[in-house]
């Protein structure tokens, strides 16, 4: 690497109190170091934006460590290599990695993945083709698996992960996909272009209710992005052998105090029913077999998905705040450079 490279990133700038604010978030420049031995530089194209990160946020997250203050975020990012001291990977090569939130990345090429823009646009391999798809592949095939026949229930239904677990539900053999969303456009969108069957909007009226009318004999899966009042009814719609999967509970990431759970979780022992955690370290395993079976039915255009686009690294926290609040179709991503 000759000349000497400027990168722009954001960093933490405080810990939120409930929901965030531009101010917790700071824009600041750095030099990119020269690689060193088995190294890559990355100019980073695009970066992933998730619920998950205002949780990382927080001092004491539970299940990884928290981003550390003054320092960037950290989350996906696909981009092109400008600089390698690693055989592995050339330069020109595009690759995934973890080192978002910044215009250049300088990281181990062990922890870089080289994806193939040849079977799918490089910005699918942080959504369908990415940890967002692989989420809703082992949510629906391993941790809360589908069988044939089953009616199926996914709330956030229009988001990243959402999206993509209807179209894989039916794909699995359901009966029936329900998924919920906030507002009449998205429920609406649901079912005309995701293939649902049926689309709830939640802010319409309660979900429970909604839900009964939809399947009033009840429900086999639900996949859980949002918690609250949806865990609530999806446990109490649940049929004999019912399966949950928990893969987010966006709906209390903001809170200030502890969030309740449901007071019907014993309901679960008279269904003989599951409620099972997701979280996505643990299946990366199923990774080869999801990209081969995600980009076959991406080719076919038999898989749909849709991306919500901010532009530049200045615009990544409105970004997360806008996934926060419901603002996105499909995936949210920032386009970079």
């Amino acid at each position: 690497m000759r000349d000497e490279l400027i990168s722009r990133e954001i960093r933490l700038a405080a810990r939120p109190v409930g929901e965030p604010v531009p101010a917790d978030f700071e824009l600041a420049q750095t030099r990119v170091p020269q690689p060193g031995e088995g190294q890559i530089v990355v100019r980073n194209t695009w970066m992933s934006v998730d619920p998950y990160m205002r949780e990382w946020m927080n001092e004491d997250v539970s299940y990884a460590r928290p981003y550390e203050l003054g320092a960037p975020l950290l989350g996906s990012a696909v981009g092109e290599v400008v600089a390698s001291r690693a055989e592995t990977v050339p330069v020109g090569s595009v690759v995934t990695h973890f080192l978002g939130w910044r215009e250049y990345a300088v990281l181990d090429a062990a922890e870089a993945t080289v994806v193939d823009t040849s079977v799918a646009p490089a910005e699918a391999y942080l959504g369908p083709l990415g940890t967002t798809g692989l989420t809703a592949y082992a949510t629906l095939t391993r941790v809360s698996p589908v069988q044939q026949g089953d009616v199926v229930w996914i709330s956030a239904a229009a988001g990243a992960v959402g999206s993509i677990a209807g179209q894989i539900a039916r794909k699995l053999g359901a009966a029936k996909v329900i998924g919920s969303a906030g507002g009449p456009d998205k429920a609406k969108r649901l079912v005309t272009e995701f293939g649902f069957d049926e689309g709830l909007d939640y802010r319409a009226a309660p979900i429970a209710a909604q839900l009964a009318e939809a399947a009033p004999d009840g429900i086999d899966v639900y996949l859980d992005n949002v918690g609250g009042d949806h865990l609530h009814a999806a446990i109490a719609a649940l049929r004999d052998n019912g399966r949950i999967g928990m893969v987010g509970a966006i709906s209390g990431y903001n809170a200030t105090e502890p969030v309740p759970g449901p007071d019907n979780l014993f309901r679960l022992a008279a269904r003989n029913a599951t409620l099972r955690g997701m979280l996505i370290n643990f299946h990366f395993d199923l990774f080869p077999e999801w990209i081969e079976r995600g980009s076959a039915w991406i080719a076919d255009g038999s898989l749909r998905y849709e991306q919500t686009v901010e532009e530049g690294i200045e615009r990544a926290p409105a970004a997360l705040l806008g996934v926060l609040s419901g603002a996105n179709t499909g995936k949210m991503l920032v386009r970079l450079g």
